[in-house]
């Protein structure tokens, strides 16, 4: 759905006019759920089946993150249930299962943000009504771990309630403890009164269980993760794994950046490929059946395809032009303001930083894949998507049937790091089949993941700040330059637009999103944040970490430097100007005592960083060398602040590959441009670390009472800025460039 100012004052534009207006929309939703014959449906999250199997309904993506063990496990937690007895399954597309919290960042705005409540009200609505099912931006928990509390407690109730009519007692005198309902001297299963349960009718007041330390309770604990046992033993389905009769794979060739039509094949050679069916054209790309992907993908090598692309080839010179020239653009902004800059810098002496990032792959351990079923104006798709009801629509226009003749499989990802907000393999994937009239498996090789990628985008910074006499920040300004990854995304997936239409519509207005990170939690009486949108001629998307992990990067390597024109070790520093935020500067002298920080050293090798996201807080210290120029991290130790996490493991997994995802981004995981393509497109030149180039790895989570954060992307940001410290100790040289250069 299109938002607007128009569609956003319905009604007539005053608050009352436009409550009422959406307030008479029909938004009464029942769960769509299949329900077997021996199964109960309890509620929109919960089913559960004679045998006593408790079956959790979850709607989000499990790209690794542990999604399908976290959520079930706040609601057996609840519940009451055995962990042993929990299954899941995956969520049909339904309003039930919107992401608001993800939907709000996509969808806010200027107008929607000054409208205070209603507009926060009206974009919920919105996202509820069209069905925006989101996963990524570290909101899984956040969004629905009081939505799988609540189902939780409701089905304890309905299942107690059943049990006291049996028994004749009250059913307050009832409780569920690992899977048992009892009264304190009779028991019986849950699968017994499941049937039963679903009559009852719930209280005006749900009771929830005391957030006690229980010995029986799952919350906070370990438990063994769902997704696991099938993961190692091979039977876990991915999207390539998916085999129907009569089944054909596919290949894809899509041009370099820019390409605007397939201008020629070579077709002559193809058919001498041993397994080879046929090739299906369209306008942007070209792809070739066979019986297997090996053969699909050999014809394509020998049909030497064409491509018009429109305009000057893409290159990284130009791009790094466009974001110099936006400085001086008319769509620059101010996002963020404190104080009086203008004052404070006026006839003072500055200290100033230029930063600059490389666009970042997503590399994803498992490419694009698609498999698709097209017949009798009907489509299957079994794909994994971070926005499946986004998919289906695009998937239903390509074919131009009803999005009710599509149904969607979903599936878990082999990562995704947000790579699968974009749903292309599906649509070709349904194109395809519908061409051959057989089902098809489409799966993109690595080189091609790569060179149609939609990577973080590439940014410039311009820092300035006074110091006052005591070495003290007294006003700080930050420049960026960058596209706008969020906008673009959004443009792509909700609106279908063309990517590189997407990335020029997105480059004419700033954005907050951009900047996303600025300002830091430092106290500094005088900030300006300046985001300045630019054209680079590359579309770009969401990723791990989005703007954050570039200005996290610009705020903490400049807050080294001007450490060190201040005087002041680097942590020192920072605690002086964290006096209002004593859980980020809990976080800092923790992970300073568990590395053994040694003040920033020169020769040390040490370097630290700190940053705030998602409502988590996060230090890392790390200690790295330079064996012939080439970067090792002997040790990394992190301590986050990140609530009471319901897995504590899972938490700390999340925030370590975050650092080494973090790590991967500052050693070499970027991409240069040239003609239209990257320069490279294999994962053995991407400078990735191995696992010879990283030694102990450590993560603590600081004990807490408060609801539980995001960890998906909180460990990414901070580990780049503290590389760059510790290589200033070796290396005598500021590094304000990622990836980063040992000879700089």
């Amino acid at each position: 759905m299109a938002i607007n100012r128009r569609t956003f004052l319905i009604g007539g534009g005053a608050a009352t006019g436009l409550l009422i207006a959406w307030g008479a929309w029909p938004r009464s939703y029942r769960p769509n759920l299949a329900v077997a014959s021996n199964e109960t449906l309890i509620n929109a999250f919960l089913k559960i089946d004679t045998a006593g199997q408790v079956i959790v309904v979850v709607p989000q993506l499990e790209m690794g993150q542990g999604v399908t063990t976290v959520l079930p496990q706040i609601l057996a937690d609840e519940l009451g249930a055995d962990w042993r007895t929990v299954a899941v399954q995956g969520a049909p597309i339904s309003p039930l299962y919107a992401n608001t919290l993800l939907a709000k960042q996509f969808l806010a705005s200027d107008w929607s943000r000054l409208a205070g409540g209603a507009g926060n009200w009206t974009l919920e609505q919105v996202a509820t009504r069209e069905a925006m099912m989101l996963t990524g931006g570290a909101t899984s928990v956040r969004q629905f771990g009081p939505a799988y509390r609540e189902a939780g407690a409701a089905a304890r109730v309905l299942l107690c309630k059943a049990a006291a009519a049996r028994w004749d007692v009250e059913w307050e005198r009832c409780d569920i403890v690992e899977g048992i309902v009892t009264d304190g001297q009779r028991r019986l299963k849950l699968g017994e009164l499941a049937t039963e349960a679903a009559d009852f009718a719930l209280p005006d007041i749900v009771p929830l269980r005391s957030r006690g330390t229980d010995e029986d309770r799952l919350l906070g604990q370990d438990v063994p993760r769902l997704d696991l046992p099938s993961k190692v033993d091979g039977s876990h389905n991915y999207a390539a794994d998916i085999r129907l009769p009569d089944m054909v794979y596919a290949a894809i060739r899509q041009g370099p950046v820019g390409a605007v039509r397939l201008k020629s094949v070579n077709e002559s050679e193809a058919g001498k490929v041993t397994g080879f069916l046929r090739i299906v054209k369209q306008d942007h790309w070209v792809a070739a059946t066979a019986t297997n992907w090996w053969a699909a993908n050999k014809a394509l090598d020998t049909l030497d395809p064409v491509f018009e692309v429109a305009g000057p080839p893409l290159d990284s010179f130009g791009m790094e032009q466009a974001l110099e020239e936006a400085f001086h653009r008319e769509q620059g902004r101010r996002i963020h303001e404190e104080g009086d800059l203008a004052a404070s810098f006026s006839g003072a002496k500055l200290w100033r930083g230029d930063y600059a990032v490389a666009p970042a792959p997503h590399l994803a351990m498992e490419p694009p894949c698609a498999t698709a079923r097209v017949a009798d104006s009907r489509a299957e798709i079994w794909v994994a998507t971070q926005a499946p009801a986004f998919c289906r629509r695009a998937v239903a226009k390509a074919l131009g049937i009803g999005e009710e003749a599509v149904i969607l499989y979903p599936l878990s990802a082999g990562g995704s790091f947000d790579r699968r907000m974009d749903h292309d393999a599906a649509v070709q994937a349904a194109l395809i089949s519908r061409e051959v009239k057989r089902p098809v498996q489409l799966l993109w090789s690595r080189a091609e993941d790569i060179i149609t990628d939609r990577p973080r985008p590439p940014a410039h910074a311009r820092m300035s700040a006074k110091l006052n006499a005591g070495g003290m920040i007294e006003g700080l300004s930050a420049k960026i330059a960058a596209p706008v990854a969020d906008a673009e995304t959004w443009d792509r997936i909700a609106h279908g637009a063309d990517p590189m239409e997407a990335a020029r519509t997105a480059a004419g207005h700033a954005d907050a999103r951009a900047v996303s990170g600025m300002p830091a939690l430092y106290a500094i009486p005088h900030v300006a944040i300046d985001h300045y949108p630019a054209d680079i001629g590359l579309p770009t998307g969401r990723w791990r970490g989005n703007a954050d992990s570039y200005t996290c990067f610009f705020t903490e390597c400049f807050m080294d430097e001007l450490a060190g024109q201040a005087g002041i070790e680097p942590l020192s520093f920072r605690m002086q100007h964290l006096s209002r935020q004593p859980r980020l500067a809990q976080c800092l002298t923790m992970a300073a005592a568990m590395g053994g920080w040694q003040g920033g050293l020169p020769g040390s090798g040490q370097g630290l960083a700190c940053h705030a996201m998602d409502d988590g807080y996060i230090a890392v210290l790390i200690e790295a060398t330079l064996d012939s120029g080439e970067i090792r991290a002997r040790s990394i130790f992190a301590v986050a602040d990140v609530g009471a996490q319901p897995h504590p493991d899972i938490a700390r997994q999340q925030i370590e590959g975050g650092l080494i995802f973090g790590l991967a981004a500052a050693m070499g995981a970027s991409i240069d441009y040239e003609s239209g393509l990257p320069t490279r497109a294999i994962l053995g030149r991407m400078g990735l670390p191995l696992l010879a180039h990283i030694g102990e790895v450590k993560v603590e989570l600081v004990e807490s009472q408060n609801d539980p954060a995001g960890v998906g992307q909180i460990g990414v940001p901070a580990l780049a800025p503290a590389l760059a410290g510790a290589l200033h100790t070796l290396t005598g040289k500021r590094h304000r460039s990622l990836p980063l250069v040992t000879s700089a």
